[in-house]
């Protein structure tokens, strides 16, 4: 095999609606990256500009190479062009002569041009039409409710869905080779792919079959080899089959290692001549999802090497609003930090793309589990013969590019297809019908065809049938709860149900003000102003985060603060929800909050903002899916009363540990009940033993005597565990909602001394009690090892604080900034 690389030749593209000249262009990438750069137009996420940029997706788009081809590349039998991924309705034109013609943006094409290229200089041209012309001349009979995209008819075309527009996403509809492009050239035959199986056995060793999968089928080719960790060979490929004989299994992040081997294939035809060669990390292990009947229903928990795992996690959409041209820096920033939060698993959502091979590359290294989404989203989609066989070699494409994956864990037909749509599904329709031939025929068909071994769930939520309700999900199956937030009911009513598994649930926050100043200029920042109306993609999103935000903090003393508060609320109310699905395990086992990322700088539920910085969210996520948590039970709740009169029941705490980690250990659990004046007015401690997927009701406490001496609004509850003499958990439980509490104000001390010119270590002290307690290096990019933590009175609290680039302690001093609850009125 012999490749050339086409995306590193010199690019050109135009408008080809208004036949503007050529001007280079960058492959791969997009339209917009590429008329951005060369400042066409402004920048798309800054202020309102969107609004004004959606001409681009009515036009067509030419890009043309031109290059020459090497002689050993020509002298091969067959020479292809491989197009790793075309956005989207294109026609491919080599030498003036049409290759191709394609309309989906998932499939990886190859042609044979062998006979096209000529000696000298070839040109290769490409003509984007245009998706929204495409959409209003195909399909013209299928008109589904429409969910997420504001003009219509986005399910029409296999292109990413929030490209249209999303309730977190703003509407770029773009064009271009957003893939590899190159050509190849083989003689004989050429390997398309090889499977990878593993038997683990009975005596703890692995054997690994491979079969090839041939350009040209020939029983003739076999396959040889080697298989490696850490640059040792620890077996050989024999008659197609490989023996590690003591493996290291991998693990998800916080069960065990994440070794990964090195399989090098060779496959060698009859005459002893190497026809291609085919490399891969894979991970030894076995996931299953396993599906069992139990006293609550039927269990939903995936089980690694044997052993259950409850997945910590979130959901994931695309790293950018132009997804053309990530790269692995661009992944790692915010998988790094979903690892660090203790994340094992995170939920590929199907309204996005499937992402690029460094996002998997990464997966497979820090541990994260991936639940896989099939591209398909919300509103319902055609069924037609040519739309069933472009989804059918989508999938094939898809499944037989990642199913060696060790991160793989799930296969999943779509994303709230049926759960938005129950009443336009019913039983016997035809609606009904093109939905089963899609999602429980045509894409399991596939995967079970291509790939044999990770499971198939045709959709997220779903409950092993067509039920719908939430009664159905404490059952069976996986389940998107949004009564808080969408509802907007109270955030305690995460605790009213136990789902076996729990795929999405979210809350909304304001994006950091540091983040804010990157789309929005100082006059135009206002929550309700155009700008930051643009960047809030949910018709009532900024009225339901000021709603919740009513309900728990007081009045915000200005702007900034109500970002801040925003973020608190959402770290609250993701707890709130956690907590409880961790104390229900084994009922429950999984927790995916919505969402990880953003595409764009957005108010939305995700816990990172999209230059990276860790929202509250983030920082608590950290502590409340950690391998073993003290948490707090609270079964009463407060509540107004005729002419707005404070009302109670909240009397019992339950103190709860939950452990996940994959050994057990011994612990202490300590608790305090405390004025906000300093003073301790009651308190004890219980030894704990903390064992593997275990939640224990250790000790209820009854507050009634100390809530009648000294008042709900003056006191806190301190909750710690402790492991081996260290910290692993603590946390702090009000026992009325914080705005009516007797917050102190107290002068805290700050400390900085640098270990290194790229670290530095931070002390604050407070002679008072601070409620998630925040600090800043305004002007200076930073990653901090802990914030909106609990400033205890005359604790010490030191956080280590890492930078890219050298800092000094005077510049750091200048730079700091910090505040707490108590702050922000």
């Amino acid at each position: 095999m012999i490749r050339h690389p086409l995306a590193t030749a010199r690019w050109f593209f135009r408008d080809a609606t208004r036949r503007s000249r050529w001007r280079t262009a960058r492959v791969p990438g997009c339209v917009h990256r590429d008329l951005l750069r060369h400042r066409l137009i402004p920048d798309p996420f800054w202020g309102t500009n969107e609004l004004g940029l959606q001409w681009i997706a009515d036009r067509e788009w030419d890009y043309r190479t031109s290059f020459t081809v090497p002689a050993a590349l020509g002298a091969e039998e067959v020479v292809e062009l491989a197009a790793d991924g075309l956005d989207t309705v294109a026609t491919v034109r080599l030498n003036g002569r049409e290759v191709a013609r394609t309309d989906n943006m998932f499939i990886g094409w190859r042609w044979d041009v062998t006979r096209l290229l000529r000696p000298g200089r070839n040109e290769l041209a490409i003509r984007f039409a245009s998706a929204t012309d495409y959409i209003r001349t195909r399909r013209p009979g299928h008109r589904p409710r429409e969910i997420n995209d504001p003009v219509g008819g986005c399910t029409r075309i296999r292109k990413q869905q929030c490209q249209f527009g999303w309730d977190w996403g703003p509407r770029l509809v773009t064009a271009g080779i957003w893939r590899d492009l190159r050509l190849e050239g083989w003689t004989g035959n050429r390997l398309e792919s090889v499977r990878v199986t593993q038997d683990h056995r009975p005596d703890g060793s692995v054997v690994l079959a491979f079969t090839p999968e041939l350009a040209r089928p020939d029983p003739a080719v076999a396959l040889t080899g080697t298989v490696s960790l850490d640059g040792r060979v620890v077996a050989q490929i024999d008659n197609q089959k490989a023996k590690i004989k003591k493996p290291r299994l991998w693990w998800p992040n916080g069960q065990g290692g994440q070794p990964l081997y090195e399989v090098a294939v060779e496959a060698v035809g009859a005459d002893g001549a190497v026809v291609d060669r085919w490399t891969r990390r894979i991970g030894l292990r076995t996931i299953a999802l396993d599906r069992h009947a139990d006293r609550w229903g039927e269990s939903f928990q995936f089980v690694v090497n044997g052993r259950p795992v409850f997945a910590k996690g979130a959901n994931w959409i695309p790293a950018h609003s132009f997804v053309a041209g990530l790269t692995r820096a661009d992944y790692a920033r915010d998988l790094r930090s979903a690892a660090a939060a203790h994340m094992n698993m995170l939920r590929v959502w199907g309204g996005g793309i499937y992402e690029g091979e460094d996002f998997y590359d990464l997966c497979d290294e820090l541990g994260l589990l991936v639940w896989q989404d099939f591209m398909f989203a919300c509103t319902r989609y055609p069924a037609d013969a040519a739309f069933l066989a472009s989804a059918r070699a989508e999938a094939a494409c898809q499944v037989r590019r990642l199913r060696h994956r060790a991160c793989l864990a799930l296969w999943c037909g779509n994303n709230e297809v049926f759960a938005c749509n129950p009443e336009d599904l019913p039983p016997a329709s035809r609606a009904r019908a093109d939905y089963a031939a899609l999602f429980h025929r045509a894409l399991p068909a596939v995967t079970a065809a291509v790939d044999g071994v990770t499971p198939y769930w045709p959709s997220s939520p779903w409950r092993g049938g067509f039920e719908a309700g939430h009664a159905a999900g404490e059952r069976r199956g996986d389940t998107h709860f949004w009564d808080v937030w969408h509802a907007r009911q109270p955030v305690k009513d995460y605790e009213r149900r136990v789902f076996r598994f729990t795929s999405e649930f979210g809350m909304q926050s304001f994006a950091s003000g540091e983040t804010q100043a990157g789309f929005c200029a100082p006059d135009d920042a206002n929550v309700f102003g155009p700008t930051m109306t643009n960047h809030q993609k949910n018709r009532f999103g900024n009225q339901i985060i000021l709603d919740y935000v009513s309900r728990r903090y007081r009045f915000p003393k200005n702007q900034d603060s109500l970002l801040y508060l925003s973020q608190l609320n959402q770290a609250d109310c993701m707890q709130v929800g956690v907590e409880h699905y961790r104390r229900s395990l084994p009922r429950c086992m999984g927790a995916l909050y919505w969402q990880l990322n953003d595409c764009w700088p957005v108010a939305s539920w995700s816990s990172l903002e999209f230059d990276g910085r860790w929202k509250a969210l983030h920082h608590v996520a950290r502590r409340f899916f950690a391998p073993a948590i003290a948490c707090a039970h609270v079964p009463g709740e407060e509540e107004t009363t005729t002419n707005n009169y404070r009302r109670s029941s909240v009397r019992k705490v339950h103190l709860y540990t939950v452990c996940d980690a994959p050994k057990p250990a011994a612990g202490v659990l300590r608790w305090d009940l405390v004025r906000f004046d300093g003073r301790r007015v009651a308190g004890g401690r219980k030894r704990v033993a903390l064992r593997p997927r275990e939640s224990v009701l250790q000790r209820t406490l009854d507050l009634a005597r100390p809530l009648a001496a000294h008042g709900r609004d003056h006191l806190y509850l301190r909750l710690a565990l402790d492991v081996g003499g260290a910290r692993v958990s603590e946390d702090t439980v009000f026992l009325a909602p914080p705005r009516f509490l007797s917050l102190p104000r107290g002068r805290t001390a700050a400390a900085v001394r640098l270990r290194s010119p790229t670290e530095a270590e931070l002390t604050f002290r407070s002679p008072v009690f601070q409620h998630r307690f925040a600090f800043d290096l305004r002007g200076v990019a930073h990653r901090a090892g802990d914030n909106y933590f609990e400033l205890y009175p005359g604790e010490r609290k030191t956080v280590t604080v890492a930078f890219d680039r050298p800092q000094t302690a005077a510049r750091l001093r200048r730079a700091l900034t910090w505040r707490s609850l108590a702050d922000t009125y």
